[in-house]
C-alpha cells in the first residue's frame, strides 16, 4: 500500500516558462477528502485549468503523516518535447523511363506523397513541383516534418503517386509505389529504387512490368529548433498591452459601454487581457508588463494621446502582473476622457523601439492591442508593422464590440502579406481575432476565454522561431539545474532523489 504524502498544482505554462523548463514546487496537503475505504487523506480534484501532481511514499520524499500545514517535501517537474515531433526529413527523388502521357510531347511528371491514417485512409502531406516534358525527371530537394510524413511511426506506410500534369487539372495517373520512413532512412541504395506500378494496366496486360522507376537520391534528418528550445535557453517574452480609449466605446459609466466596470463581471477588455495575459505571463520572469492607452484626452490640459501609460508614469509604464494592469486600466477610466481617433502606429512604434534595443535572441516582444473600432491611421500602421517585422516582435489584435474589422483582417496578413510603400513585411507578425466569436451566451467564460487565448497565441511560437531562424540565432543551452546544499535541503529528504515528472 502507498501512502499519500502531498500534492502540488500548477499550469504547464509555469513549467515551460521556468528556467530550463524545470519547476520546483512544495508538496502540501491542502484541501483533501478521506478515502472511504482506508480513512486516509486523498488529494483534491483539479479544476481542469492546470496540472496537479501527487507524491507517494515510494519516492523517498519527506513524509509528514498527512497532516495539513506541515512540510511534505518538494516535487520537481520538467517539460520536454518529443524528439520525433521536431525532426525534419530532407530528401530528393528522380525517375526513369516514366510512361509517356502527352500526345505531342512526353510527360510533365510530379509526385504526391500520402501519409496513412489509423483507419486505413490516406492524407496528402506533400506535392513536388512539376517537371515539364521529360520522362526522366529530377525533382528539387524538399523538406517535410517527420510527424507530417508518418506521425512518428517509422514503419507506417507512405504512399507515393506519380502524375502527369495537365493544364485543366485532370492530371493523368502514371502509377504508384509504397515505402516507409524506415526504408527512406536507409538513404540512396538498391532498397530505395521503386517500381512505379499502375494497377489497372497490370490487370489488363500480362506482359506489363511497370510504368517506370523512382529513385531516392538523398535523405537526411535534422532536428529543428523549436519555441521550447528558445524558452528553455532563457529567451524572455516581453508582454505589452495597449487599450483603446476612444469615445466609440461608449460612456464608461453606462452599462452599454464596452468599458463599463460592473461589480459582478469583467468587461470585454478585461476578459481579453486576462485570458491572454495569464498564459503569456509565465514566459516573463519579472512579471512587469508595460500597459499603454491610446485615443484619450489626458488631464490636466486635455491633450489627446495615443501612447500614454496607464499607471501615469511616463518613465516606467510597467505594471506588476496582470492584476496590476487591470488596476491601472480601471484607474485610467476614472481620470481620462475617451476621445479619438483610433491610431495604432504610436503603440506599435513604441514596442518596436524597445524590441530594436535587444536583438540577440534573449528577448522577444509581444504587443496585445485591444480595440473596438475602425483604425484611423491605416497607412502609418502598415508602415510601422512592416518596419517591425524585421525585429523580435509579434502583434496580437483583439477586436471587441460589433464593429466591422475588415482592416484588422488586412493587417493580419494571413492571405496577403502586408506591405507599405512597395515594401513587403519580412515576416507575418500580426494575429487578429474578433472577441465576439468567443463570447459564451450562457455567461460561462472559462472555456470560451481558454479558446480565445489558444487562438490568439497560436502563431506566437512560429513567429518567434521564424525571427530566430532568419537572424541565424541558435537557442542557448538550458541553465544548469540549481543544487541544494545540505543546510538548504528539507530534513530527511535525500537531495539526490527528487521526484521527476516529465510532461
Amino acid at each position: 500500500m502507498q501512502d499519500f504524502l502531498g500534492q502540488a498544482f500548477c499550469t504547464l505554462g509555469e513549467i515551460v516558462g521556468s528556467p530550463g523548463s524545470r519547476l520546483e514546487k512544495p508538496l502540501t496537503i491542502g484541501a483533501f477528502s478521506l478515502n472511504s475505504r482506508t480513512g486516509k487523506p486523498m488529494p483534491a480534484v483539479s479544476n481542469g485549468s492546470g496540472l496537479w501532481m501527487e507524491s507517494l511514499r515510494t519516492t523517498g520524499l519527506e513524509a509528514s503523516g498527512g497532516v495539513p500545514g506541515k512540510k511534505c517535501g518538494t516535487i520537481i517537474l520538467s517539460a520536454e518535447e518529443l524528439s520525433n515531433c521536431r525532426d525534419v526529413a530532407t530528401m530528393q527523388f528522380c525517375a526513369n523511363k516514366l510512361d509517356k502521357k502527352d500526345f505531342f510531347g512526353k510527360s510533365d511528371p510530379f509526385l504526391v506523397f500520402y501519409r496513412s491514417n489509423e483507419d486505413g485512409t490516406f492524407t496528402i502531406c506533400h506535392k513536388t513541383e512539376v517537371m515539364k516534358n521529360t520522362l526522366n525527371p529530377v525533382w528539387q530537394t524538399f523538406s517535410i516534418p517527420v510527424r507530417a510524413l508518418c506521425n512518428g511511426d517509422y514503419d507506417r506506410t507512405i504512399k507515393v503517386e506519380v502524375y502527369d500534369w495537365d493544364r485543366d487539372g485532370s492530371h493523368d495517373f502514371i502509377g504508384e509505389f509504397t515505402t516507409s520512413y524506415r526504408e527512406l532512412a536507409r538513404g540512396q541504395s538498391q532498397f530505395n529504387i521503386y517500381e512505379v506500378v499502375n494497377p489497372k494496366k497490370k490487370m489488363k496486360k500480362k506482359k506489363y512490368v511497370n510504368s517506370g522507376t523512382v529513385t531516392l537520391l538523398s535523405f537526411a534528418v535534422e532536428s529543428e529548433c523549436t519555441f521550447l528550445d528558445y524558452i528553455k535557453g532563457g529567451t524572455q517574452i516581453n508582454f505589452t498591452v495597449a487599450i483603446d480609449f476612444t469615445a466609440s466605446n461608449g460612456n464608461p459609466s453606462q452599462s452599454t459601454s464596452l468599458h463599463y466596470m460592473s461589480p459582478y463581471q469583467l468587461n470585454a477588455y478585461a476578459l481579453a487581457l486576462t485570458a491572454v495575459g495569464e498564459i503569456i505571463q509565465h514566459y516573463d520572469s519579472d512579471k512587469m508588463f508595460p500597459a499603454l492607452g491610446f485615443g484619450a484626452k489626458l488631464p490636466p490640459d486635455g491633450r489627446v494621446s495615443h501612447e500614454f501609460p496607464l499607471n501615469g508614469n511616463q518613465e516606467n509604464p510597467s505594471c506588476c502582473g496582470i492584476d496590476g494592469i487591470l488596476e491601472a486600466y480601471h484607474r485610467s477610466l476614472r481620470t481620462v476622457q475617451l476621445y479619438g481617433p483610433t491610431n495604432f502606429a504610436p503603440v506599435v512604434t513604441h514596442v518596436a523601439r524597445n524590441a530594436a534595443a535587444v536583438q540577440d535572441g534573449s528577448q522577444y516582444s509581444v504587443l496585445l492591442i485591444i480595440t473596438d473600432g475602425v483604425i484611423s491611421d491605416m497607412a502609418q500602421t502598415k508602415e510601422a508593422i512592416v518596419n517591425a517585422a524585421k525585429l523580435p516582435m509579434s502583434i496580437i489584435i483583439v477586436g471587441v464590440g460589433q464593429a466591422e474589422f475588415d482592416a484588422m483582417v488586412e493587417l493580419d496578413g494571413d492571405d496577403v502579406r502586408i506591405s507599405s510603400r512597395g515594401k513587403l513585411a519580412e515576416r507575418d507578425i500580426v494575429q487578429f481575432v474578433p472577441f465576439r466569436d468567443y463570447v459564451d451566451r450562457t455567461g460561462n467564460h472559462v472555456l470560451s476565454m481558454a479558446r480565445l487565448a489558444r487562438d490568439v497565441l497560436a502563431e506566437i511560437p512560429d513567429q518567434l522561431v521564424s525571427y530566430m531562424k532568419a537572424q541565424g540565432i541558435r537557442p542557448r543551452p538550458p541553465p544548469a539545474a540549481p543544487t541544494h546544499s545540505p543546510s538548504q535541503s528539507p530534513a530527511r529528504t535525500p537531495p539526490a532523489s527528487p521526484l521527476h515528472t516529465h510532461i
